[in-house]
């Protein structure tokens, strides 16, 4: 498990996605909205929790095609089925690379990023909370997403349809944990609906991510 984790991680970052990919569009987000809103410090400050949950959602979005499309393509994936490692752990795996080189790097800039959008101070500490908690569920539903598509031509746009509605509860949640503790709040409420979305995601999507995968290759 290791090694495949290793092996991901340097492809994810020979491969120009992920890593410099998703802070690159988190940065613009970050940019660009008071460029479009205008400079109201109070304006950004409300819109901020969700401006930044959303950036970070969409640049987790960005490299989901990757996480499964290479190993199709060289069929690693054929060899992973028969191998000692169970596939839903290799899904698992994938997931984790994927989050390693996305999710945390997008909640350790998050705060800098924050400060554009003039987030309270005390809403910071949530913000890395929220998506050092909330993103690996973003990555594990991008996994399950990725598998389903897998094989399938041009199958970015389709893999945002799939993907974009199971986010929504995490962009909820994630969103009401940094707000809540912007304004001083207690935030144990949403911020364990956001924690056993992860947990539930990490449980049992990995199964289904590999059925999906066991049938894309049958039918391939």
């Amino acid at each position: 498990m290791i090694a495949l984790l290793i092996r991901d991680l340097k492809l994810a970052f020979r491969s120009g996605g992920g890593f410099g990919l998703g802070l690159a569009f988190f940065l613009l987000v970050a940019v660009l909205v008071p460029l479009g809103v205008g400079p109201q410090g109070g304006t950004l400050a409300r819109i901020a929790p969700g401006i930044l949950w959303i950036g970070a959602l969409l640049a987790c979005l960005l490299s989901l095609d990757r996480i499964f499309a290479l190993d199709f393509e060289d069929g690693t994936l054929e060899i992973l089925i028969p191998s000692p490692l169970p596939l839903e752990g290799a899904v698992a795996v994938k997931a984790l690379a994927h989050w390693l080189t996305t999710g945390l790097p997008l909640a350790v800039a998050a705060p800098v990023l924050a400060v554009l959008l003039h987030l309270p101070a005390s809403g910071l500490p949530w913000l890395v909370a929220s998506l050092a908690i909330g993103t690996p569920a973003l990555s594990m539903i991008g996994a399950f997403g990725a598998a389903l598509t897998v094989g399938v031509k041009r199958g970015g746009l389709l893999l945002s349809l799939l993907v974009l509605p199971l986010y929504v509860p995490s962009l909820i949640f994630g969103a009401e944990v940094v707000r809540r503790g912007a304004e001083g709040m207690a935030v144990g409420t949403p911020l364990a609906f956001l924690a056993a979305i992860t947990l539930g995601s990490a449980a049992s999507l990995p199964f289904a991510a590999a059925a999906a995968l066991r049938m894309s290759l049958r039918q391939g």
